[in-house]
């Protein structure tokens, strides 16, 4: 089981201001200005002193690169990897592939064939319950998948609310073949 990851679609959706509070709260120090664009931070670590350019908008050409270049720093500064990096700035990813297995049903609603639904999957390197609601046919896939034990695959909109990983406007919802 995987995700698809798309990296330059989670970076669009990353806010120079989650950049820069992880940095502060990660031992990161403001340096000084660059140009009108960015700022230019520091760190002292076990390998040495690292140096990140963080810029101060998303509408600069060149946002995409300089983020993921400033996770590949982050990463390598911190000893960890550039997904479990990237996955603490996951709040918002449009059209995400997850496959995983249903781990829990919630009752069905009185009014209509639907429920919240738990499945387990990996995203960005972690195992992670995701959240989310189905409807009807999608619903009845779901409870056989749980009975059964079976892999599921769906696309939807992932985004993170209070530390909880939520798949809104869920769609494709199939039972894998094994």
């Amino acid at each position: 089981m995987k995700v698809t990851v798309q990296d330059a679609e989670i970076i669009k959706n990353i806010e120079p201001q989650q950049l820069k509070e992880y940095l502060q709260s990660h031992g990161w120090q403001e340096d000084r200005p660059f140009l009108d664009n960015a700022t230019i931070w520091h760190k002292q670590a076990e390998k040495g002193e690292f140096e990140i350019l963080l810029p101060n908008t998303k509408n600069l050409g060149d946002y995409v690169p300089r983020v993921r270049e400033l996770t590949q720093t982050i990463a390598s500064s911190e000893n960890l990897s550039y997904l479990e990096i990237l996955s603490e700035f996951i709040n918002n990813y449009p059209h995400l592939k997850i496959q995983g297995f249903v781990t829990q049903i919630a009752n069905p609603n009185a009014d209509k064939l639907s429920g919240e639904v738990t499945i387990v999957c990996p995203v960005f390197e972690k195992l992670r319950q995701i959240k989310t609601v189905l409807l009807d046919h999608d619903y009845i896939l779901a409870i056989k998948s749980y009975q059964e034990r079976l892999p599921v695959r769906c696309t939807g909109d992932l985004v993170k609310e209070n530390e909880i990983f939520i798949l809104k406007n869920p769609r494709e919802f199939q039972i894998e073949n094994i």
